[in-house]
């Protein structure tokens, strides 16, 4: 029904450093698989054809990434921005790309999802609206971290919410950052500034009489967007809260495991709770792995023990890094860790 749609790419995610060091949010690995495939891939089972991206931090690497058509089989093209937009200015920097369309889909890259697409285009269809946004409901606790949406008992908007505190939350639904457009939503934004959907548009929308169709999603949704919550995607995931295709999920001693390609795991090493170890490592002989998450091409050395490590590419441990239960330590890429407490 929609064969044209935009990722959202060109975030710095600095909420994610020192992770996003060398790596553009959207190809953060969740399981070893870069979110931006994943959501690539169920682009392309829902039947869309051809996706653009804005980019910015790091764009050549995203750029590089899905110029390669067996990564992601679909075709792929992006715009880069010398200077970030906004959320709503990045996508009016795209118009060109949807010209021959009237319709067409927007996602988040760092929004890892099961969201059923052609259940949420669908209502778009049906209810008329120039846009259609995906919603889920969080617990009361959480809303502070995000923009709530409070919605009609017509399934439409009838107020935004900035992050407001928990007592003054009008509702706990929250913006997925999923949308489906109506190509006329380009009237409402101005060329050449910065401008964001949540701040201007949507409510530009709603003074202008415009109505916002909302699909609430009951399936699982996360924003990877600081170092916690990607942690907690990567358990989800582990738990089979959402699939990963590829993932290579197994029980092994007293973990649950995605094991990367071409990593060497010695028969005396231990692994604990939720393990995830990238491509071209090497966890050597009597080590400990607990609750860690580690990328690429990491050496883990003879005894050292990890507890609640989270680490980029390339990384060497020569000690051992136990973080408290309610903490993790985290590594940019390419450290070389030889002190009993991180540095």
């Amino acid at each position: 029904m929609i064969k044209k749609a935009m990722v959202m790419a060109a975030g710095v995610g600095s909420r994610l450093e020192p992770l996003t060091n060398d790596v553009p949010k959207p190809l953060v690995p969740v399981l070893n698989k870069p979110v931006m495939d994943i959501l690539l891939q169920k682009l392309k089972m829902f039947g869309v054809e051809k996706v653009i991206a804005n980019t910015h931090y790091l764009a050549q690497k995203i750029q590089n990434r899905y110029q390669d058509k067996s990564i992601a089989d679909i075709d792929f093209s992006y715009i880069h921005e010398d200077a970030l937009s906004g959320t709503a200015g990045g996508v009016k920097k795209c118009e060109f790309f949807f010209d021959d369309v009237d319709d067409f889909i927007v996602v988040s890259a760092d929004g890892l999802h099961d969201a059923d697409l052609e259940k949420i285009v669908k209502s778009h269809f049906e209810s008329g609206c120039i846009a259609t946004m995906a919603i889920v409901a969080v617990d009361k606790e959480e809303v502070s971290k995000y923009g709530v949406v409070v919605p009609s008992n017509m399934h439409t908007v009838d107020e935004f919410q900035e992050k407001p505190p928990v007592e003054q939350a009008k509702s706990n639904y929250i913006n997925t950052g999923i949308y489906v457009f109506q190509k006329r939503i380009f009237d409402f934004i101005p060329e050449d500034t910065v401008y964001d959907f949540a701040k201007d548009v949507f409510p530009a929308l709603l003074e202008a009489g415009e109505k916002i169709n909302v699909y609430r999603i009951y399936s699982y949704w996360s924003d990877i967007g600081t170092i916690s919550q990607y942690i907690q995607s990567n358990k989800d995931a582990l738990a089979k809260k959402i699939m990963i295709p590829n993932s290579n999920i197994v029980r092994r001693y007293d973990s649950v495991c995605s094991i990367g390609e071409n990593s060497e795991i010695s028969d005396s090493a231990k692994l604990l709770n939720n393990v995830v170890v990238g491509k071209n490592c090497v966890i050597k002989d009597n080590a400990v792995l607990d609750n860690v998450i580690l990328w690429d091409n990491v050496t883990v050395e003879e005894n050292v023990h990890l507890k609640n490590v989270v680490c980029a590419n390339d990384c060497i441990f020569k000690s051992s890094i136990l973080a408290k239960d309610d903490e993790w330590e985290k590594f940019g890429p390419g450290r070389i860790v030889e002190l009993s407490i991180a540095e």
